[in-house]
């Protein structure tokens, strides 16, 4: 799971701000700002899990100098080409990390099955993305935009594969309180990633009971997330708001025939407070 609900909350709440005097001034430069969430979210014990856990969640997102990072769970992804104006489109581009806790620990796992599989390692993903963002589109000139595809390499050595993901997303405000988004993406792993998660060794099999399976490379899933985000202050553009969330994963192909696999439909839930300054 890649925690894309964080990923599109931080993002969301966002949003707001980066068009805060575009109707009085289009060209008006952009002005930075820093957001910082926190609440508690429901996710799946493991991927491809029946059974959901709960789990504090944390996320930050914010401009300095015009340019961009998000921090979100266990995600760190940042934007080097710097924002100019509070309206209009630019490119975005930079460094992405990502942290893999998937199966690392035996006790947040119930299924004995799985657990007789034995914990994985952590796995530090390293790469970047690209892609292009556009503020005032359809509705006003606070809606926005977002197509972007990530790459990261594992350094580690724990599945050492890449890991590439579309996404698109849209968020609009709907009054000075109220803000909408969604967001869509795909996950396209290597042999080797598809091997550590999702396959069974012979050696595994004796131990869990699970028979041997050996995926191959490909697109591991596709997901659809919605937000709402809701000013406690009376502005989003700055204090505190409460947000919720919700995200749709399927895992797909060779990925939701695993053994490993309970449920192909992963589900998760996520609310708390941000604050804008």
């Amino acid at each position: 799971m890649r925690y894309a609900f964080l990923l599109l909350a931080a993002a969301a709440v966002a949003t707001p701000a980066l068009a805060q005097d575009a109707r009085k001034n289009p060209s008006a430069v952009y002005e930075d700002s820093i957001i910082i969430g926190v609440g508690a979210a429901s996710v799946p014990r493991y991927e491809g899990s029946n059974d959901n856990t709960f789990i504090p969640a944390a996320a930050a997102r914010g401009t300095i100098g015009g340019y961009g990072f998000t921090f979100a769970g266990t995600t760190l992804s940042t934007d080097i080409i710097p924002y100019r104006a509070s309206t209009g489109g630019k490119l975005v581009l930079g460094p992405v990390a990502h942290l893999t806790l998937n199966r690392t620990s035996d006790k947040r796992t119930r299924d004995p099955q799985i657990r007789a599989l034995g914990k994985i390692d952590k796995a530090i993903e390293v790469g970047g993305q690209f892609g292009y963002t556009q503020t005032g589109v359809f509705t006003s000139d606070y809606d926005t935009l977002n197509a972007t595809v990530s790459a990261v390499y594992d350094v580690t050595g724990t599945h050492e594969s890449v890991i590439i993901t579309p996404s698109i997303s849209y968020g609009t405000p709907i009054s000075r309180k109220a803000f909408v988004g969604i967001n869509a993406s795909a996950d396209y792993v290597g042999g080797k990633y598809a091997r550590t998660y999702f396959g069974v060794t012979p050696g595994q099999s004796l131990a869990s009971g699970l028979p041997t399976y050996t995926p191959g490379d490909g697109f591991r899933d596709f997901s659809v997330n919605g937000l709402a985000n809701y000013s406690l202050t009376g502005d989003l553009r700055g204090g505190l708001s409460l947000f919720g969330v919700v995200s749709y994963e399927r895992l797909i192909g060779d990925f939701a025939r695993s053994p490993v696999v309970r449920d192909r439909n992963q589900m998760i839930y996520a609310a708390g407070l941000a604050y804008t300054f």
